[in-house]
């Protein structure tokens, strides 16, 4: 997605991340499973899960040149400008389930509810790891 800036002198490419209901989906299918042994247990793992698809519907990822965007819907809840970054890290490569990036004041960690492997790919351009060429 390329979009104008107010001022129109120059585009700016953004990156708009689709949801991913890989991890609600899986949590509710542990939660079923474990109904059938903990009736009230299973049934807070599936608020869980039906809580994170919540998430992933209503939750848009956009990486922009200068900073990560939260939206849900049009409304812009948060923006993490990548001057303010240390580090970031998936965890779990094979199946993805964490986000993590830590800003100089704090420390983030989300869900991946977005396709990882987009996420990955625009975290490595938008801010390469220490030890990467920059």
């Amino acid at each position: 997605m390329t979009s104008v800036n107010p001022n129109n002198t120059r585009l700016e490419k953004s990156v708009e991340l689709t949801p991913s209901y890989k991890l609600p989906l899986g949590i509710i299918i542990l939660a079923l499973a474990i109904i059938a042994f903990q009736t009230w247990l299973g049934a807070i793992i599936a608020l869980l899960g039906f809580f994170l698809a919540f998430q992933a519907a209503t939750i848009k990822l956009k990486f922009t040149d200068v900073a990560l965007d939260v939206y849900r819907g049009e409304k812009l809840l948060k923006n993490f400008p990548y001057c303010d970054w240390l580090n970031w890290e998936i965890f779990s490569e094979t199946v993805p389930i964490l986000f993590y990036f830590r800003e100089v004041k704090s420390i983030h960690f989300l869900p991946i509810l977005f396709d990882p492997k987009t996420l990955k790919s625009c975290l490595e351009e938008k801010f390469p790891k220490k030890g990467a060429e920059r």
